[in-house]
């Protein structure tokens, strides 16, 4: 495991990071020229050696209902390589300006419709509006719950 030293050296050597002290001596790094409302890139890095990377948009890493991914045990690389992701998805323009679809189904062959529309997620059952979630992972957690699995 990286020290927490290791980790913000790798952490500072991206320049298009800014560094924000936070509480209990920990670290965040924000990207400002984020296309995103958000700007975390690298959230809580403690000296402990703990932190997070912000990833919903990458489809390599499961994340948390936050779109965080723990980096406790990163590699040199694995760190690096994250942090660049996670980097380029946010300077993308929005994610997409199209809407994105997937469907979903049940056991017992209902389906879902899942649209991304601007800033959030709406779960559509036929024409109704089933449920709006704030990010990808929220809805996707919901789904699941529900039973559903993407087609």
């Amino acid at each position: 495991m990286l020290t927490f030293e290791q980790k913000l050296k790798i952490v500072e050597s991206f320049p298009e990071l800014t560094r924000h002290n936070v509480s209990m001596n920990r670290v965040n790094f924000h990207y400002e020229e984020s296309a995103d409302d958000k700007k975390n890139v690298v959230y809580h890095l403690h000296p402990n050696g703990n932190g997070f990377v912000y990833a919903e948009y990458l489809n390599d890493y499961d994340t948390d209902h936050k779109g965080m991914i723990n980096i406790r045990d990163f590699s040199e690389t694995e760190l690096r390589t994250v942090i660049q992701k996670s980097i380029e998805s946010l300077a993308l323009t929005a994610v997409a300006e199209a809407p994105i679809e997937e469907y979903w189904i049940n056991s017992e062959k209902h389906s879902l419709l899942l649209v991304n529309e601007g800033d959030l997620w709406n779960v559509f059952a036929g024409r109704n509006l089933d449920g709006t979630f704030r990010s990808y992972n929220e809805a996707r957690a919901f789904l699941e719950e529900e039973g559903f699995t993407r087609t």
